[in-house]
């Protein structure tokens, strides 16, 4: 093994770790937020309907398609989309959980003032506590991490894993 090959490895063990470390601490925030989520999205009377924006927006599609796997009614919203006519597809029983880790995309931020008129609960996952996204949500779910996994700072990469990992928890524990 050649000593690009040992540099390659390395950074892949680095990245891996990384993303370890801060599902790791994912775990010890298991607590009464995750059950009152947990609770509303159990007792939701319609679908759940899952948003997000960018990579965020992937894992929420991909929450989405969970829960669809888990046999729980579940769309997929484009955030922009929403705002351009589909904002139709949400009624006041469904539960909408956004995924953002800033919390202040706007176009969620711009989504949030719609949602609440049509009356559905939302569930905010994000980085930020103190984020507008959740301050206007009924439950807000922490995945802030120390650091993204990119040492060149350009992609979502912790940050997506921890969303990845708890809207799997969220899944499989409805």
């Amino acid at each position: 093994m050649g000593n690009s090959d040992k540099k390659i490895i390395g950074w892949a063990k680095e990245v891996l770790k990384i993303e370890a470390e801060a599902i790791s601490i994912l775990i010890s925030r298991v607590d009464d937020n995750f059950i009152k989520a947990s609770q509303i999205l159990y007792k939701c009377k319609s679908r759940i309907v899952v948003t997000g924006m960018g990579k965020a927006g992937m894992i929420a599609n991909k929450f989405s398609a969970t829960l669809a796997s888990c046999g729980i009614p579940s769309i997929w919203l484009h955030p922009a989309e929403a705002l351009h006519g589909d904002l139709g597809r949400v009624v006041k029983d469904d539960v909408v959980v956004a995924l953002s880790y800033s919390g202040e995309t706007d176009e969620i931020k711009n989504l949030i003032p719609f949602l609440k008129r049509i009356g559905a609960k939302i569930i905010s996952i994000t980085g930020n506590k103190k984020s507008t996204l959740a301050s206007f949500s009924d439950v807000t779910l922490d995945v802030e991490i120390e650091k993204e996994a990119c040492s060149l700072g350009l992609a979502p990469t912790t940050s997506t894993t921890a969303m990845l990992a708890l809207t799997d928890a969220l899944s499989v524990t409805l």
